[in-house]
This record gives structure tokens, C-alpha cells and sequence, in this order.
């Protein structure tokens, strides 16, 4: 499925949260669930579309925006969402 991240592991740098000192697997970041927001793909335990956190970035929104906008989506879910789409476009 486009976009989907099936089973990577993602790392987060030192300076994160605490809670993402460890790596998180694809499941802690994001969910799709027909019954949630008609499957579109959003951040674990919330309702927030994990586009939505594209969209911020590409009109020059700050993360910092983002997190006080969306404050049931963590610092370290926005990271590893990060991550795994940095890892996933250039194969690191």
C-alpha cells in the first residue's frame, strides 16, 4: 500500500523525547483503520492524518506548530514518522 510503513524500526537522536530514546516500530507511529477516519493513515492513538504533518511542513509551518495545533500526537511519533519517510526515500 502506498505510504505505508510495514515493519521498519526507526531511531530517534539523543537530543528527543526520553520516550523515543528507543526505536519504534511502524505500528507505534501510525495506523490505518477503516473504521478511523475512513483508513486514512494517522498517528497512533490519535485522529490526526499523518498528512496533515506533511501539509505543515510544505507551507513552512514549524514543528513546533504542529505539536501545539495536535497535541495528542508526541514529539517522538512526529520524529519516527520523520525517520522512517527519510529512511525510507533514500534507503538509509
Amino acid at each position: 500500500m502506498r505510504g505505508q510503513v510495514e515493519s521498519a524500526e526507526v531511531s530517534t537522536p539523543a537530543s528527543a523525547d526520553s520516550a523515543a530514546n528507543s526505536a519504534m516500530k511502524a505500528e507505534e507511529l501510525i495506523e490505518r483503520n477503516p473504521a478511523k477516519m475512513g483508513g486514512v493513515a494517522v498517528f497512533t492513538g490519535t485522529r490526526v492524518p499523518v498528512e496533515v504533518l506533511f501539509q505543515f511542513l510544505e507551507d513552512d509551518q514549524t514543528l513546533e506548530t504542529f505539536l501545539d495545533q495536535f497535541p495528542s500526537v508526541s514529539r517522538a511519533q512526529v520524529r519516527g514518522v520523520l525517520d522512517a519517510s527519510r529512511d525510507l526515500l533514500l534507503g538509509s
